[in-house]
């Protein structure tokens, strides 16, 4: 009799910025990752798991509506598209900020007193932004404009529909190139930077932080009541939260002297108690641990003195499995 068939996970992974570093962290998590050129088709050496290259604005929605199961994006867009989908693993990785900026020679310091000036003058306030909801609640939330404007909604401007009553302050769609729209085209941007350099390039400044993203992992809530999918999702989350912890730690191993062991155990910050056996050669202790790679340096010159022998690695992975086991069952 034929076992039943089971059905594969689909995985939306996103193209563009974050795609570089979301291929290092699939690589670190599998043994084989296969992009075969000019498709958007990626190949893991998991049969059950089918994966597929998008963008990432479009892949909170399209988890969310279960036609994928599992995605990664950035916490930017599951907060602007509001999707009902379950974030599961914070990756790490893809840090930006999201900020408001205008001409540097604007004397305003804030959006807020931006708001205030335009509304007692009369003019129409423009903004350019890629994220309408986040731009527009981020807005209503400002002193000044619950002041003028109540709890009317900003005008929503795109090539094919205009939403809000509030045609004094303006939300334009940017379809790329932001930083390049102020002052001829708009009075202020809403967008992401790494450094702020770029901003700086084209003399705009950053007056307002909205909010700091990384890439996650997501779920679709449906999927993760599944059982048989639940679990090919939580072996997808093992893996990736191992790759992301071990890119934190160093595995180390070294040799002391018997007399010098306990004095080295006091002095290394490790992730579990060190394992430590005893050498052929009497007196001698091998000692393997693992520590945070910040206090690597620190241990440097501690180490030199007392140990012999030191081997460093850098761990593909390193997975807490009691941990995952249990975010699993809850």
């Amino acid at each position: 009799m034929r076992g039943k068939r089971l059905s594969k996970v689909k995985f939306a992974i996103p193209k563009g910025s974050l795609e570089e570093a979301t291929f290092k962290i699939l690589e670190k998590s599998w043994t084989k990752v296969n992009r075969k050129s000019r498709t958007y088709r990626v190949y893991l050496d998991d049969p059950q798991i089918m994966v597929k290259m998008l963008r990432p604005q479009e892949i909170p929605t399209l988890v969310a509506d279960g036609l994928y199961d599992v995605g990664i994006t950035g916490k930017d867009w599951i907060d602007e598209t509001k999707a009902n989908v379950e974030s599961i693993l914070d990756l790490e990785y893809g840090k930006i900020k999201l900020v408001i900026a205008f001409p540097d020679n604007f004397r305003y310091k804030n959006i807020d007193s931006m708001i205030a000036d335009y509304a007692k003058k009369k003019k129409t306030l423009r903004i350019s932004s890629e994220y309408l909801t986040t731009a527009s609640k981020f807005i209503k939330q400002c002193k000044s404009y619950k002041k003028f404007y109540g709890s009317k909604d900003p005008l929503i401007v795109t090539p094919w529909l205009r939403l809000g009553k509030n045609k004094n302050v303006q939300i334009h769609l940017s379809f790329g190139a932001t930083e390049a729209k102020p002052p001829e085209d708009v009075d202020a941007i809403m967008d992401v930077t790494e450094t702020g350099d770029t901003l700086k390039q084209n003399k705009l400044k950053i007056t307002d932080k909205v909010l700091e993203s990384t890439a996650h992992l997501i779920a679709n809530k449906n999927s993760l009541k599944d059982k048989t999918k639940r679990e090919k999702i939580y072996d997808i989350v093992t893996l990736m939260r191992g790759a992301v912890q071990g890119q934190k730690y160093l595995h180390i191993y070294l040799n002391v002297k018997e007399k010098n062991l306990r004095k080295l155990l006091k002095q290394i910050p490790a992730l579990k108690k060190p394992t430590v056996s005893p050498l052929s050669e009497k007196g001698w202790c091998g000692v393997n641990t693992v520590i945070l790679k910040s206090d690597y340096y620190v241990l440097i010159p501690k180490l030199r003195k007392i140990a012999q022998g030191l081997v460093v690695h850098e761990p593909r992975q390193i997975l807490e499995l009691e941990e995952i086991k249990r975010d699993e069952e809850n």
